[in-house]
């Protein structure tokens, strides 16, 4: 078990002294250079009295600062933060806006989990934010608990599509430079802002009331088309499931290059070519990034020890979609990964895992059999109404496993408080009962 708080995972990414309300980001790139030249206004309420604003910013160097359009701005940076010493104290309650110029060559920050944020394809660029990804492009304050609204302004070569989180605006070309104009009012973590620059092509398509867009460079067509073509269907399963889908669309990008994992960003996901084979090698892949919309992007985390609410439910949705495809059943997919389970080390607490273990496969897979056995405790129809009243009374909201179990304890005639100490707060595995 870690010690501390709830950002012991990520102790100086960060920060609870303000919120941040909105993000308003215009950007300048140039793709055959790798250079950045951005502009970020954030409004932000102060929680107590503010004699200075620290942000995240990693690798960029911050050229002008002000606070409430005053110009009296002290500033200072370290390889990770933005320090900002505004002219007057600002008071707890009130409301205020930073205005941050910036440049250079953004690139990934190496952190335990490998190189996260800003990286550069073979032509073009994906962000990669999670967990600590975000200040690699962008100033922000980097909790998953302070979500805020996002305007991404985006100008590049006319060459390249982008695409970023937010619903499309507007494109212009001039000069022979495209500029591309994104806005999101649901409220997003900073690990789930998203840019992706390359020469894509793009797809619209609807199932039900739900607009989704494929984008993919136009060598793969036919590999993209075959291999994606699940998720309209995935979609109007997922809804019956889960409760309608959380945000006005859904984008998919494939990129040239190949990439270790997919990427989920809000209302957004990213793969690789790989996951493109011809095959649908892929699928238990794109079922999990889209279970990821409703799990981790629409309710989110107050703190990443609770990570088992995104990976667990989203595995779980795998396991789910195989069972309504007419794969193996859930049922079978527990009892195996259980059986795995059981030969793994038992030294991990799905509850409070620690941050050397965040990402460790046995947090989804035994987040996923925590759900499995709910299932089997309430019943197919109470457990499916918990995880859309789940959805439904968290939308957009942060959540703990405290919450969770608050929730299933309604839809339950027995206490449950020995099956979420079983598999939450101690390392031994349970069964699945």
């Amino acid at each position: 078990m870690t010690d501390g708080g709830p950002h012991a995972y990520l102790p100086r990414s960060g920060t609870d002294d303000y919120a941040v309300q909105s993000y308003d980001l215009d950007l300048t790139y140039r793709v055959a250079t790798n250079r950045l030249d951005a502009t970020a206004i954030i409004r932000a309420t102060a929680r107590v009295p503010l004699s200075g604003i620290v942000l995240d910013l990693v690798h960029l160097k911050a050229k002008r600062v002000r606070v409430d359009g005053q110009k009296r701005v002290r500033f200072s940076q370290t390889p990770t933060h933005l320090r900002i010493t505004p002219a007057g104290r600002i008071p707890a309650g009130a409301e205020f806006t930073v205005e941050v110029a910036y440049d250079g060559s953004p690139a990934p920050r190496r952190t335990r989990w490998g190189t996260l944020g800003w990286e550069e394809l073979s032509d073009g660029v994906i962000v990669a934010a999670q967990p600590s990804g975000a200040p690699t492009w962008f100033p922000c304050n980097d909790r998953p608990a302070d979500r805020a609204t996002y305007r991404i302004r985006v100008t590049t070569e006319q060459a390249y599509t982008v695409l970023a989180t937010g619903e499309p605006v507007s494109h212009s070309v001039s000069g022979g430079r495209g500029t591309w104009s994104f806005e999101r009012l649901e409220p997003t973590a900073t690990y789930l802002a998203a840019v992706q620059i390359g020469r894509y092509t793009l797809e619209p398509r609807r199932t039900g009331d739900v607009e989704w867009l494929l984008a993919y460079p136009q060598p793969l067509a036919e590999r993209v088309l075959h291999d994606f073509e699940p998720v309209g269907r995935m979609l109007e399963r997922f809804q019956d499931l889960f409760g309608p889908y959380p945000f006005p669309s859904y984008t998919v990008v494939v990129t040239e290059d190949p990439l270790e994992i997919p990427l989920e960003s809000q209302a957004m996901a990213t793969f690789g070519s790989e996951h493109a084979d011809g095959r649908g090698d892929s699928e238990r892949l794109i079922a999990h990034e889209l279970a990821h919309q409703w799990f981790g992007n629409s309710v989110g985390l107050a703190s990443w020890r609770d990570i088992w609410l995104n990976e667990g439910f989203a595995c779980y949705a795998e396991w789910l979609w195989s069972e309504a495809s007419g794969g193996l059943s859930a049922g079978v997919l527990a009892r195996s990964h259980h059986a795995a389970l059981r030969l793994a080390r038992k030294d991990l607490l799905l509850g409070d895992p620690g941050p050397d273990a965040m990402f460790d496969d046995r947090v989804y897979k035994r987040g996923a059999c925590l759900l499995h056995s709910l299932r089997r405790k309430l019943g197919d129809d109470r457990f499916f109404a918990l995880l859309r009243g789940w959805t439904a009374e968290h939308r957009f909201g942060t959540v703990t496993s405290g919450d969770f179990e608050a929730l299933a304890g309604r839809f339950s005639a027995e206490p449950l408080e020995g099956l979420f100490d079983a598999w939450l707060r101690q390392t031994a595995l349970p069964a699945l009962s």
